[in-house]
């Protein structure tokens, strides 16, 4: 599988595409516990997708929105791989959301959902870590979203084109606790990219984050959370 990404090696900083073939990176043999994966891009922004998928809004008893609602994640919020999640002092209730993550691999602005493949660089797991509690209050997303360490992503973009149909999980402490499939998007990834290019230029590195499936629920100190998500992989982070 082609893959792009950073990682450190060796006491160095690699940062570019390399081959993963059973568990071993293509890049001087190494393997998966001989590297520290970074997060795989520095994204100029994270677009987040909310209610996108059928499972999820029925689960919440919900209509399916007529378009998609999207709001921001800072880029400041970016951790990768095995990295620490902190929860806030502000938040009694921290939540996971695992979600499949596109990559832009270039520029773009006003593109048809045909054109829509041409600007993906790949896919990746993601967690829209979120304080519910603060995101009930508050009305609008932006405090509930944005705390440090909220965006874990990673550990690499896997560089494929078609993501419609992969099945996806989120693993707490050992258990399933979200599978789905991306075939239960309510907006798949091309009507995401042609409704959000009309709206904001897309910049290579930036990360469109595509909604979460049914089962979302809470983080605790000592936690381990992993998102999983077919021909991608896995992301696991930490909780404190």
């Amino acid at each position: 599988m082609l893959a792009y990404g950073r990682f450190i090696a060796h006491g160095e900083i690699f940062e570019g595409y390399f081959k993963i073939e059973n568990g071993i990176i293509d890049f001087e043999g190494l393997k998966f516990e001989h590297v520290k994966f970074l997060p795989p891009v520095k994204p100029s922004k994270i677009v987040c997708i909310g209610l996108n998928y059928i499972d999820h809004a029925k689960e919440l008893n919900m209509p399916l929105p007529e378009e998609p609602v999207i709001f921001l994640k800072p880029p400041s919020a970016v951790i990768g791989h095995e990295d620490f999640i902190e929860l806030p002092k502000q938040s009694r209730r921290i939540d996971y959301e695992g979600e499949l993550a596109v990559v832009i691999g270039k520029k773009c602005k006003n593109v048809s959902r045909d054109e829509a493949p041409e600007y993906v660089m790949g896919y990746t797991c993601f967690n829209d870590v979120t304080a519910r509690d603060l995101q009930r209050k508050d009305g609008q997303w932006t405090r509930a979203k944005s705390f440090d360490t909220f965006a874990p992503i990673g550990p690499y973009v896997a560089c494929f084109r078609d993501a419609s149909n992969l099945k996806i999980e989120t693993i707490l402490n050992g258990t399933v606790v979200q599978s789905s499939s991306t075939s239960n998007l309510i907006f798949d990834v091309p009507t995401l990219i042609e409704f959000i290019s009309s709206i904001m230029t897309l910049n290579r590195g930036d990360v469109i984050a595509t909604g979460t499936p049914a089962g979302v629920g809470e983080l605790k100190s000592g936690d381990v959370v992993e998102v999983r998500i077919e021909k991608i992989g896995v992301l696991r982070n930490y909780v404190r």
